[in-house]
């Protein structure tokens, strides 16, 4: 008996999540030097197409753990409708920045790319404060004695989303949208 199953937990579980952990950690950071255009590249496939693939996990993870466990005491009530609301939210912002804001920047025209960066911007304080329900929802993130694996699972899920995407926000504000301001003053001052 291992260690996983002494627990109640799923070998096979952890060590899938795990090489997806190690599969993340193996890729290479956007350096400065990264292009606008490789960077832009990173977000989608790094943090855009992966957020499409967690949350409508989550949802169903949070909705099968309000079922059963409705009447815990930490039970996350209305969890799964938060998260299907930020992934509604998620998805229209990440339209925006495919559709619009990333191309503009892609093809350089920033000048016009300063309204949609402040949008943008805007609309990234409003995820954070999507991530600040969900460790009210959940206690932040506490898990309680005897907690099943799906209700492991979720939470897992949830740390996972979290660190995703303050990294993806990061990556916008700090580097990307930094680099249009960038452009923007060398403009007005040229």
């Amino acid at each position: 008996m291992t260690a996983a199953t002494a627990k109640g937990l799923d070998p096979n579980a952890i060590a899938s999540q795990l090489g997806a952990l190690q599969a993340r950690t193996d890729e290479p950071a956007p350096e400065e030097q990264t292009s606008n255009e490789a960077l832009i590249e990173h977000i989608l496939t790094r943090f855009h197409d992966v957020h499409r693939e967690q949350l409508p996990e989550l949802i169903r993870l949070a909705r099968r753990v309000e079922r059963v466990h409705g009447k815990h005491p930490r039970c996350p009530s209305g969890l799964g409708a938060h998260l299907e609301s930020m992934q509604n939210e998620l998805e229209s912002h990440m339209q925006k920045e495919e559709q619009i804001l990333f191309p503009m920047i892609a093809r350089g025209i920033t000048g016009m790319a300063a309204a949609p960066v402040s949008v943008m911007r805007n609309e990234h304080e409003d995820h954070g404060a999507a991530l600040a329900e969900i460790h009210s929802l959940t206690f932040n993130l506490t898990l309680p004695e005897g907690a099943c694996n799906t209700w492991r699972a979720l939470y897992l899920g949830l740390t996972e989303l979290e660190n995703d995407l303050m990294e993806h926000i990061h990556l916008e504000n700090n580097v990307l949208f930094q680099r249009v301001d960038g452009l923007l003053g060398g403009a007005q001052r040229g």
